[in-house]
């Protein structure tokens, strides 16, 4: 991807913060943040879908296809970056049906600002919840017993 082109400020600047960050591929298969972490790293079963390279989980994978094959309804979004990625997917899922929730203290953003847009502002207008990671995993476990 070439440097996008010059700007005179405001959204435009925003955008061009973002897309320098594509420019570098930060999550590029191979590179640090391109793999899984060791705990996290896929089992024998595990469905895995394949990267993509635009904002959405959803867009060009087969994200929606797996999730319905398996009966899932509902999405928990995490990850990086809240004002990009996990936003984008949220929005792809509520819109394809899913029940959404952001989880907090699961997510990062590029300033303090954009976290609490993603969340604070943003967020309620798409999601169907925001939880903390505690009351996701307290969630999880009550559901098991």
């Amino acid at each position: 991807m070439s440097a996008p082109p010059p700007s005179s400020g405001g959204a435009r600047d925003a955008l061009r913060a973002d897309l320098a960050g594509c420019e570098g591929h930060h999550f590029a298969r191979g590179s640090w943040g391109g793999e899984f972490h060791p705990d996290f790293r896929p089992q024998a079963a595990d469905v895995v879908v394949g990267e993509h390279w635009g904002s959405s989980g959803f867009a060009n994978t087969d994200l929606d296809f797996q999730l319905k094959q398996h009966g899932i309804t509902y999405v928990a979004v995490v990850r990086l970056l809240a004002e990009t990625c996990v936003e984008a997917t949220a929005r792809f899922a509520m819109e394809l049906g899913y029940h959404v929730t952001l989880v907090r203290g699961a997510t990062a953003a590029l300033s303090p600002e954009r976290m609490h847009a993603a969340h604070e502002l943003t967020g309620p207008t798409y999601v169907h919840a925001i939880v903390t990671t505690a009351e996701l995993v307290t969630a999880f476990q009550d559901a098991q017993s």
